[in-house]
């Protein structure tokens, strides 16, 4: 197995160690996630970039590196909906729960038709579409995390009207991006069965 492929395995493990830290309550465990989070981020670009210019591009890469990038912004959008804040809409998900159900929905039905064009001898490299969305959701993600880094190891003693402003602020910028992220989601799996609309279409029957 070659580096690039290799990194792209250490995605799975990172998205594991990841959504530990996120949910644990240590000092500074979410900005620790934050740092894990686009260390993982890193590898993504990484891989490609030594698979395109050095060690080549496989098959293996071309399925795995999708996947381990599903892996770990699922890991990440999944808890978010756990998350509240403090002062500001405390009642409410950080990341509204129906945004990530179409993200993931999307995802999901990308990664079956992955799986269908493997059967059939295909393999399906991501699009640019696909790659602007992944740039997008590890942005959104990104800021996301940043967010809850401050609010949690940055403002733990901070005055509850400080606390307020900056988490109307949070939400607000987090709620931009997560939406932005969800149409340009949607428009690439869009794209993605456009493109590839032959592998679901039903077989020719058998002459007689």
């Amino acid at each position: 197995m070659n580096l690039p492929n290799k990194l792209t395995l250490s995605r799975f493990v990172a998205s594991a160690i990841f959504m530990v830290l996120l949910a644990a309550t240590f000092p500074f465990a979410k900005t620790l996630a934050l740092i894990v989070f686009l260390g993982a981020s890193l590898t993504d670009w990484l891989d490609g970039h030594l698979a395109r210019t050095k060690y080549g591009v496989t098959d293996f890469g071309k399925l795995m590196d999708p996947l381990a990038d599903k892996v770990l912004v699922t890991v990440a959008f999944v808890s978010f909906v756990g998350l509240r804040t403090r002062e500001y809409l405390p009642e409410r998900p950080l990341v509204p729960a129906f945004l990530v159900i179409v993200i993931l929905a999307r995802e999901f039905m990308v990664t079956g038709l992955r799986l269908l064009a493997v059967e059939k001898g295909e393999v399906i490299a991501a699009g640019k579409l696909g790659k602007w969305k992944t740039t997008l959701q590890i942005t959104a993600i990104s800021i996301t995390l940043a967010g809850i880094a401050l609010l949690h190891d940055g403002l733990g003693t901070a005055a509850p009207e400080t606390v307020k402003h900056v988490e109307f602020s949070l939400r607000w910028l987090v709620w931009f991006f997560m939406y932005a992220a969800a149409i340009l989601t949607l428009l690439s799996g869009w794209e993605y069965f456009q493109e590839n609309r032959h592998l679901i279409q039903p077989d020719d029957p058998p002459s007689e």
